[in-house]
């Protein structure tokens, strides 16, 4: 759960950034919103990893399912973002 809220607020963070359209200019350097993302996704896979194992074992239940899928969303959302990035180093 903490997983899922913290990749809320970076996601939050990015986005205010500019960093999901970064041809409109960004308000932080590249490699910090790079550092944010990369710190995003290990953050939300892992916490996806985790509430997984707690699926598996308690069962199918609500909460858990919520966590995985969204801890999942999240990092595909990283990647995502950390990839557009990467297009503005080379």
């Amino acid at each position: 759960m903490l997983a899922a809220s913290m990749g809320l607020l970076l996601h939050l963070l990015l986005f205010q950034t500019g960093a999901l359209n970064p041809d409109g200019g960004l308000s932080l350097p590249v490699l910090t919103l790079l550092f944010v993302s990369e710190f995003g996704f290990f953050l939300t896979a892992i916490g996806a990893v985790v509430a997984g194992r707690s699926l598996l074992r308690q069962g199918l239940k609500t909460v858990p399912l919520l966590v995985v899928l969204s801890c999942t969303g999240f990092a595909a959302g990283f990647v995502i973002v950390g990839m557009g990035l990467w297009k503005l180093i080379a």
